[in-house]
């Protein structure tokens, strides 16, 4: 009896041994943000969108279905065909089954074709064009933090009630910039308000000044900066050097984050309203992920990196339930899944990829109103995400039936 007993335990421990064994011989499964590491868009994706990736990964265990998750990173570099190609090679050749991030709209549009052809799941966190959603979107495409649309509703949209009628655009003369320019004009029109003109600037400008000097000739009330990152910073900067912000007229950035007012400055930058999808002290949630991000990365996350983390996790959740990888079977979980965490709350993937969430109205704080650096948002209004984002009755993602 003691041989036959013995038998069994020796039995059991080879079969555990050898699924042990095969556990470790699984390939890795690898998710591959395409970002801007080094350009304007740095520090709103960037590094910071990578550590979030990581911080996602490290907390939900380090691995799923039995296989280690690697986290991959690659430079844009701001150029639509690098983001293309660079997608090509982490599905072709790296053997990746799911993208995040990509930062910018055109080298999103871009990426986000790759991964259509190869039916992979692309989530977008740092780019806003509503192209994404629209006429881009795609079966296996998620856009999770923000768009042009519901930046201009956000926004524009309080801008004109309070009386800030007559618009002037300073516009990236890129996907984003057109899409943010045209969604904002749409809101302004819409409510009442006019738009007296706009001019078109190259996507990463140092030197604002003649496109600032149109601006102040139109005699707009509010010019609507229709871009982003370093580009919106210096915008900022160069019109409160030139007196423009002192002669009346005020600047709207449609698109900016916490790390765009702390480069400006709050003495420049008080009183500016903006839209975000998160602010890191909103509340006891978004406090501890921020205090554990900037522990690495020394200052809180945007709300593209703190998307990351969300959507990351998210994904990953999916993959366990649905016990496989197949973009199929995972997107079909991730969209019946609703959102709850420090991010999202009852957030929900819809048919044309879009992440419903609410979003939030802040103006920037008077020096005086700040307790320290990074204090920098007080919340006017919470826009559910019903209100905030577009409809699907006016999509034009072909995947939308009506």
């Amino acid at each position: 009896m003691k041989h036959i007993m013995s038998g069994i335990f020796a039995a059991a421990f080879a079969l555990s041994a050898s699924a042990a064994a095969q556990a470790q011989d699984k390939p890795p499964l690898k998710i591959g943000g395409i970002l801007d590491m080094s350009s304007l868009y740095a520090d709103i994706t960037g590094p910071g969108s990578e550590t979030a990736a990581k911080m996602a990964v490290e907390d939900f265990g380090g691995e799923v279905l039995g296989r280690k998750i690697q986290v991959l990173a690659a430079d844009h570099l701001n150029k639509a065909d690098l983001s293309a190609n660079i997608a090509r090679d982490m599905l072709d050749n790296q053997g990746v089954e799911m993208i995040y991030d990509v930062a910018a709209s055109a080298t999103a549009l871009a990426a986000g074709e790759i991964a259509k052809a190869r039916n992979k799941i692309i989530m977008f966190n740092g780019p806003g064009s509503i192209r994404l959603t629209n006429e881009a979107c795609g079966p296996y495409t998620i856009h999770y933090v923000f768009d042009t649309y519901g930046q201009a509703n956000v926004t524009g949209l309080a801008a004109v009630k309070s009386g800030l009628d007559t618009w002037f655009f300073l516009t990236a003369d890129y996907a984003f910039g057109q899409d943010l320019e045209k969604d904002t004009s749409a809101v302004v029109t819409k409510t009442g308000g006019k738009v007296l003109g706009a001019v078109r600037h190259p996507l990463n400008t140092s030197d604002f000044s003649s496109f600032l000097l149109q601006a102040q000739a139109s005699k707009a009330k509010v010019i609507g900066l229709a871009n982003a990152g370093g580009d919106t910073v210096n915008a900022i900067k160069q019109a409160a050097e030139f007196g423009i912000t002192k002669g009346g007229q005020k600047v709207s950035p449609l698109l900016a984050f916490v790390t765009d007012i702390d480069s400006i400055g709050l003495e420049t930058a008080q009183g500016l309203l903006l839209a975000e999808a998160f602010y890191w002290d909103m509340n006891d949630e978004t406090r501890a992920f921020s205090k554990r991000f900037m522990e690495r990365v020394k200052r809180p996350p945007t709300s593209a990196q703190a998307g990351v983390y969300s959507s990351v996790t998210h994904y990953l959740k999916a993959v366990k339930a649905a016990g496989t990888t197949d973009a199929a079977a995972v997107m079909k979980v991730m969209k019946e899944t609703p959102i709850n965490d420090f991010f999202a709350k009852n957030g929900k993937i819809r048919e044309d990829g879009r992440m419903i969430h609410d979003m939030y109205l802040f103006e920037v704080k008077k020096p005086s109103e700040s307790k320290g650096r990074w204090d920098d948002y007080k919340l006017l209004a919470t826009v559910p995400g019903s209100e905030a984002f577009q409809s699907l009755e006016q999509s034009r993602c072909p995947l939308v039936k009506k």
